[in-house]
């Protein structure tokens, strides 16, 4: 099993578009990719992903080899690639057509591209299944969590990546991230067309990054922010659909009309975002209680979100969701991602009684929002493997994880707080980079 985070962006959204710095972190909502292999006999591959209501089987005898393996079209493990080949998305493209729905087709696609790029004809038939704690469609990076997941998964099957272990060296710890990342790029660009690199980014390596993208024919700066803190988190889902095109244009719009204004605002943003890297790249930056440090991070994200709305992107429902919050003084609240709808983060102020939280959650969810307590900065890609559980060393097998409920199902089962960490828990190659070492992808 292989698990991937989700991520938020925390300062920046919209300015970056401008040519502004950001920074986008890990959230504890996770992804989750369990592998089975079947016996010899069958030849057939899988995909069971029901949160998205996708169930779909190839025979493996049967897909594109042929074409995949031509000189020039071939790309192995070690290779970076920027850019899809069109004709073997053409491809594809037959064997996930008769699949209803987009977002299906969109998984598929990733996945049967990685899969011809990364397997081999010659491997085991197996079932990939896929459950994910990250809600879809809301701007948390869902489906760059589940390419992490896929590129991981069948690298290790193939036998071009090594399980973290204690000892790895720092070069080679980085190197096997990078392949990692490289590959669920590639997945993204399936999905997406023209991804930022930045989800994936986040999702691989976990912590935070630091990014900026000042010329669009180029991959983005990113910068990752190795000692960014796990801070305590409430994030809020709206359930408000937005197109974040739609979001993009408000924006616009307002520099064409207010030229001056607005980029004195995006500036703004970008002070903002300076800011709090300095903040958190300061030694003796402290989340604990009355902590100063906390304190600024929290004004930047409030100060953040009233820009935003300034900017018109916000929403009568992510107002309200502030309103709710605010009133109980918990935290700094702020919109994440486009706008519009989607969802809202609140850093959390230490010490947070649980009565309050459970009235504040009976308040939002009277009102149709959907509240997850988490955490921000937190693991990136780690893999479970055997997957067991208990001391008895008991297979979590295919019926138990699909059959697990809702979140805190598949959390109690496979989460790293129910199974934890080391020899027999989830590894994560991250927590062997040294720390005089710096993770820089671009």
């Amino acid at each position: 099993m292989v698990s991937a985070p989700g991520k938020v962006i925390v300062y920046g959204e919209h300015a970056v578009v401008y040519g502004k710095a950001a920074i986008a972190a890990a959230l504890s909502l996770r992804s989750y990719l369990l592998v089975t292999p079947l016996p010899k006999t069958s030849r057939t591959l899988t995909l069971n992903f029901p949160d998205i209501g996708l169930n779909h089987s190839w025979d493996i005898d049967s897909l594109p080899w042929t074409m995949f393996s031509k000189p020039g079209k071939k790309r192995y493990y070690f290779d970076t690639v920027e850019r899809l080949d069109k004709e073997l998305l053409e491809a594809v493209k037959p064997l996930v057509a008769v699949i209803p729905g987009k977002v299906q087709q969109g998984a598929a696609s990733a996945f049967l591209y990685l899969y011809l790029m990364l397997g081999s004809k010659h491997a085991p038939a197996s079932i990939y299944a896929l459950r994910s704690t990250i809600p879809i469609g809301a701007g948390l990076g869902s489906s760059a969590s589940i390419s992490v997941c896929l590129s991981t998964a069948l690298q290790l099957q193939m036998g071009t990546l090594a399980t973290p272990f204690e000892g790895m060296l720092s070069n080679e710890t980085q190197l096997q991230l990078k392949r990692i990342n490289n590959w669920s790029f590639v997945g993204e660009m399936c999905i997406h067309g023209n991804p930022s690199g930045v989800d994936n980014t986040v999702a691989t390596g976990g912590r935070a990054v630091l990014f900026k993208r000042t010329d669009y024919s180029l991959p983005p700066e990113v910068i990752h922010l190795r000692n960014f803190p796990e801070l305590p988190l409430l994030l809020v889902n709206t359930k408000q659909p937005r197109r974040t095109a739609e979001q993009l244009a408000i924006v616009r719009n307002m520099l064409n009309a207010h030229p001056e204004i607005t980029q004195s605002m995006l500036d703004t943003i970008d002070r903002i975002t300076a800011e709090a890297h300095d903040v958190i790249s300061d030694p003796d930056f402290t989340s604990f209680a009355e902590s100063p440090s906390l304190a600024r991070l929290g004004e930047l994200i409030r100060i953040n979100h009233g820009l935003l709305v300034s900017l018109g992107v916000s929403h009568p429902k992510l107002e309200r969701i502030r309103e709710l919050i605010d009133h109980t003084g918990i935290g700094w609240t702020k919109l994440t991602g486009a706008g519009g709808g989607g969802c809202s983060i609140t850093l959390l102020k230490p010490k947070v009684k649980a009565n309050i939280l459970e009235e504040l959650d009976s308040k939002l969810r009277m009102e149709g929002f959907e509240k997850y307590q988490t955490t921000l900065g937190g693991d990136g890609v780690g893999v479970l493997w055997p997957a067991t559980v208990g001391d008895a060393e008991t297979e979590i097998t295919q019926e138990m994880f699909l059959e697990a409920e809702g979140v805190e199902g598949v959390e109690a089962l496979a989460g790293v707080g129910a199974i934890g960490k080391g020899i027999r828990g989830w590894r994560f190659w991250r927590e062997w980079v040294a720390e005089s070492s710096d993770f820089c992808l671009h």
